[in-house]
């Protein structure tokens, strides 16, 4: 499109209450049916269009929610059976893995709010007391700032949230202060590796989502704690990246944290940029921050500007030139289906709705999503599929904006398709090939924090998550809003 629509206001986000049912809305009956299930998950079948019926959908839902449930355990068990203790687990060959040679028990972490909210306590109690046990970080590795970030900080503080265990929140505390040093650069703009032991930073290239994608959970830490150096820190990299934005509005790929030049010219909302403009707009609505507010309305004029793309009766967002707003790459993935639903936060119900249909388009085509394909001559770029959550995650948005049944119809299809497809015998695994549906010795801690969480919330009646209560950061874990 070549020009904004007039925006709705945001929907009302920033009354903060959290409220974690125990799931007494599945009954036994539905339980029973995660048996249907098989161990190849080859009893879930496939059907292009689900009933519509409004009432049998009611009527699926808790049964639905319930599968979800059990999948979720089932993934859990296989990596508590093989892989526990350690970063995460390695499905097919049934070994541990860890990032940086040692655990910094990142499944656990990543998981415990989603037990929680699964109504899943014995799970949750015994995987807090085992994280508060074992998690240090004094530990000489340099660490992924952004990374960690989400999945660690972010998961700590929500789980925090969620128990009230301060213990939680003193090991929030100790990782956000030893990740400080990432941001010492010449332009406020964050390193993208630090070490936890000694402060020492490497690697000056980074990207705006690396950069970017911090102001929730520091600013988080930064108001339960009561240290403004949190907040500070982190808004100021997100300011300095939208400042070197190009005169046309557009960020680039890459930037060097010492000189603040681009290395990378290339515009466009996946993977490196995306949850930058995420963040954008969820500060705002979060800490009610105007800054965020302004750098938002500014952004998103400039994204839809340059990088949305008409193909045909679809709406995608592909490549530009930061500079020159020329149009460089129709291609579009499995990351970029995060707009759907930050579209939708933001009162853009149209285009929220048009790119989900895009993004479903490219789930159908054969039979999963691919990591990336080229929309104008829908081939498929990058065929892998990480077990990513961004599709589902805008399914929920919509269906919590709209009401409308399709996105819950949608979830049905696309959580077939992940059981079908990604299930193992011990657990969930990754795809190398969409296309051939051959698996990858590969399982994110992510799908516990993101994946299955939103196929859980999607499914389950609202009192599970009081979704005007919570902002999610980029991993998926839900921040409540406990500071005036």
């Amino acid at each position: 499109m070549i020009h904004e629509k007039t925006r709705a206001q945001p929907h009302e986000v920033t009354r903060i209450f959290l409220s974690v049912a125990s799931c007494n809305f599945v009954d036994l009956a539905a339980l029973m049916l995660v048996a249907l299930i098989s161990a190849n998950g080859t009893a879930a079948q496939k059907t292009k269009k689900p009933p519509g019926n409004s009432t049998q959908i009611r009527t699926r839902l808790p049964a639905t929610a319930a599968r979800v449930r059990e999948e979720f355990l089932h993934a859990w068990q296989g990596y508590k059976q093989y892989a526990w203790g350690h970063d995460s687990l390695r499905p097919l060959s049934k070994t541990p893995r860890d990032w940086y040679g040692e655990s910094l028990w990142m499944t656990p972490v990543d998981a415990l709010d989603t037990l929680i909210l699964m109504g899943l306590k014995g799970e949750a109690e015994r995987t807090k007391t085992a994280i508060i046990q074992n998690l240090s970080f004094d530990k000489d590795i340099y660490v992924q700032n952004f990374e960690i970030t989400i999945r660690l900080l972010g998961g700590l503080l929500s789980s925090y949230q969620l128990t009230g265990d301060k213990r939680l929140l003193m090991l929030a505390d100790d990782l956000g202060t030893r990740l400080l040093p990432a941001f010492e650069s010449p332009t406020g703009i964050p390193y993208r590796f630090v070490n936890l032991r000694s402060g020492k930073v490497r690697e000056a290239e980074t990207n705006p989502a690396e950069a970017g994608t911090l102001l929730i959970e520091f600013g988080a830490l930064s108001k339960l704690t009561g240290k403004p150096v949190f907040y500070q820190k982190a808004k100021r990299a997100l300011e300095e990246v939208h400042k070197r934005r190009s005169p046309l509005g557009l960020l680039g790929s890459n930037i060097n944290v010492e000189t603040g030049k681009w290395t990378n010219t290339d515009s466009h909302i996946g993977g490196g940029i995306d949850s930058y403009y995420e963040y954008l707009l969820k500060c705002w609505l979060l800490f009610d921050d105007a800054d965020c507010k302004r750098m938002w309305l500014e952004s998103i004029q400039a994204v839809n500007k340059y990088l949305a793309d008409e193909a045909g009766d679809a709406l995608w967002y592909g490549h530009a030139d930061m500079n020159r707003g020329v149009r460089t790459q129709t291609t579009f993935g499995a990351l970029e289906a995060f707009i759907p639903a930050v579209l939708a936060l933001s009162g853009d119900l149209s285009r929220a709705r048009r790119s989900q249909e895009s993004c479903f388009r490219m789930w159908t085509l054969h039979g999963i999503e691919p990591e990336e394909l080229n929309y104008r001559s829908m081939k498929v770029t990058n065929p892998s599929y990480p077990l990513r959550p961004e599709i589902i995650e805008s399914a929920y948005y919509l269906h919590y904006f709209t009401g409308d049944r399709r996105y819950r119809e949608m979830g049905e299809e696309f959580f077939r398709d992940f059981v079908t497809y990604c299930r193992t015998d011990s657990a969930y695994a990754a795809l190398q090939d969409v296309i051939a549906k051959k698996q990858r010795d590969q399982m994110e801690s992510f799908v516990f924090a993101e994946t299955f969480k939103y196929f859980y919330l999607l499914f389950s009646p609202p009192r599970v998550l009081n979704f005007k209560g919570v902002i999610f950061n980029t991993e998926a874990h839900p921040i409540k809003r406990t500071w005036k």
